[in-house]
């Protein structure tokens, strides 16, 4: 993550959710404590470890981002939280770019990026990559859903309403690793069906997979 231009970084508590990683991830965190107030926190699926971090959270908004996502604006942060407030905004997102990725990769983000701007004007939609919530919203709502075992992010951001919504200029930066594990038509397929099943709440609930092959 480049040095964020946010004024209020240093105060920031960052909560890690680690579901008992190989990679080293917990001790990298807990090598920060001077720059940030990081906690590790015991993982699991998205939803449980999401919801971890917002409840101890005490600031008026709940930033979530994935393992993999680097904030290389330095601006963005602050340029989001702005907006929150200057809009009254309950969920905000961002672009995603997929970095040392292929022409095929940053065909599937461009056309994801493209769609989810189209949304904005009928059934608005954020995934978990970049998603800023106002935090009394996000209690409102109930949080992820944690019975959820697929696409928990993206549930919750459609309960939002598309006046409370924004996606803002900019992005952030994502590796392809999924498209690489998964294959390109798997992605594209499960992002398909995800939409097709926008008002099945069941289909969010059923084993699709994803974690299991990604």
């Amino acid at each position: 993550m480049n040095l964020q231009d946010y004024l209020h970084l240093p105060d920031t508590r960052v909560f890690v959710a680690d579901a008992n990683s190989t990679d080293g991830t917990a001790e990298m965190a807990r090598s920060f404590p001077a720059k940030f107030p990081i906690e590790v926190l015991p993982g699991g699926l998205p939803a449980v470890g999401r919801n971890a971090g917002a409840h101890r959270a005490t600031t008026p908004y709940v930033l979530f981002l994935d393992a993999d996502v680097e904030l290389r604006d330095p601006t963005l942060l602050r340029r989001s939280v702005c907006a929150m407030q200057r809009r009254q905004l309950h969920c905000l997102t961002t672009n995603i770019r997929c970095i040392d990725g292929n022409a095929a990769d940053r065909l599937l983000f461009g056309g994801s990026n493209i769609v989810q701007k189209l949304s904005r004007w009928a059934a608005p939609f954020a995934t978990g990559m970049f998603m800023m919530f106002d935090r009394q919203e996000f209690q409102r709502l109930g949080g992820f859903n944690e019975q959820a075992l697929y696409a928990e992010d993206y549930l919750l951001s459609k309960q939002v309403a598309r006046k409370r919504f924004a996606v803002i200029p900019g992005a952030v930066t994502t590796s392809n690793r999924r498209f690489r594990k998964m294959g390109h038509l798997r992605i594209a397929g499960m992002f398909f069906l995800t939409a097709l099943n926008s008002g099945n709440k069941t289909y969010f609930l059923r084993d699709q997979g994803y974690w299991e092959e990604s």
